[in-house]
């Protein structure tokens, strides 16, 4: 069960490890630039951040270092991308607001799919196995 665990949590940091290091960290403009049109605050700033914390959050929960912190980093990212970034109820064009409203579902599923790592790691942490260690918190 073990090696299920571990497939599992390396498909499902995919997307945050390859997101944050592409547009969020190699081609911060184009970021910065996608969050300064959706009226990201700060986007200079808070562009790169949240790439960290995509990257981080997805190397430790991958790697089953603090497994728990790493969900968690996950979840800090996640959310405010989703509520910021495709605030679908602004858009009148009706085929980009639902291109975004799909982009807020897929986003807000997985920061609770986060969430629930967080909460198996808090339960089981130190009986999972294929980690590096048990969880941080």
């Amino acid at each position: 069960m073990d090696w299920f665990i571990l497939i599992g949590r390396i498909v499902f940091v995919l997307i945050f490890v390859m997101s944050g290091l592409t547009v969020h960290l190699l081609k911060w403009r184009d970021g910065v630039a996608y969050a300064r049109q959706n009226r990201v605050p700060m986007p200079e700033l808070l562009v790169p951040f949240s790439g960290l914390m995509a990257v981080v959050g997805g190397i430790l929960l991958a790697l089953g270092l603090w497994p728990d912190l790493g969900a968690l980093l996950i979840v800090a990212f996640i959310f405010p991308v989703a509520w910021m970034m495709h605030a679908f109820w602004r858009i009148e064009d009706p085929m980009m607001r639902m291109n975004d409203q799909v982009h807020f579902m897929k986003d807000n599923a997985l920061g609770g799919a986060a969430l629930a790592f967080f909460g198996f790691f808090q339960q089981f942490g130190d009986e999972v196995g294929l980690t590096l260690t048990g969880p941080l918190f």
